[in-house]
């Protein structure tokens, strides 16, 4: 599949993303509750892996794309377009949803606008130190279960059903400490609306689920101690010398 292709995907799916969980967040609000934001969320992914997987690998998230690499399952040179992709479509869907959340009298991103944050921004008010930790443990069990659900041995049809419920299950988790991100796309998108307080915060929305990513691959490498297929749905041809036809 042509890489201009793959990111386009990877750029409708990431907006759809944060569309959908943030959208949820920002417009229902108290009526979902964290329940309500985490399955919109966790379904977010579940139908665009399904919509997607066999385009991009339905990634939407630059810390999935690293956890991959690190786990041998995504080439390095498609990294950055892939990032690149996901960080705008995340903006865009941050967008749309501040276009239709903006029309309610008394609109005002004051409140955050669904965005992550730590200490006195955190829903719980946790420390720095909490929130690192939360959303390095977090994205490092949501690449155990990605790698491990997308391995060449694992049931064959049901990845994004355990991805998508594992996403849930982090949102209802993480959600009262840092709002979760999990996803630095996501964290950009709407923190480029909000701006203000969510702008300074931001790295942490970089830094910890990287991390947390990257441990997860390497983790999984060794737990594995075999070949490692492609992840399912993703093309088997990374080559895009045929971009352009």
């Amino acid at each position: 599949m042509p890489l201009t292709k793959r990111i386009s995907a990877e750029f409708i799916g990431t907006l759809w993303l944060v569309l959908g969980g943030c959208g949820t967040a920002v417009l229902a609000g108290s009526q979902a509750g964290n329940t309500g934001i985490s399955l919109a969320f966790g379904l977010t992914v579940l139908t665009m892996a399904f919509a997607i997987g066999h385009i991009s690998g339905c990634h939407l998230n630059p810390a999935v794309t690293l956890g991959l690499w690190a786990g041998k399952r995504f080439p390095a040179k498609d990294i950055i377009p892939y990032i690149f992709a996901q960080v705008l479509g995340g903006i865009a869907g941050a967008g749309i949803l501040y276009v239709i959340a903006s029309g309610k009298a008394g609109f005002s991103v004051a409140g955050g606008f669904a965005s992550n944050g730590y200490g006195d921004h955190s829903p719980g008010h946790y420390d720095q130190l909490q929130c690192f930790t939360a959303e390095v443990a977090m994205t490092f069990f949501f690449l155990i279960v990605i790698l491990g659900a997308t391995h060449g041995r694992a049931p064959k049809g049901f990845a994004p059903i355990a991805i998508g419920f594992g996403l849930t299950l982090i949102h209802l988790i993480s959600i009262p400490v840092t709002n979760t991100s999990v996803n630095p796309a996501r964290s950009t998108g709407v923190a480029v609306f909000a701006q203000g307080w969510a702008i300074p915060q931001l790295w942490m929305f970089w830094v910890a689920p990287i991390l947390g990513a990257l441990l997860a691959g390497i983790v999984y490498t060794w737990l594995a101690d075999e070949g490692h297929p492609d992840i399912v749905g993703e093309p088997d041809d990374h080559d895009d010398d045929d971009d352009d036809e």
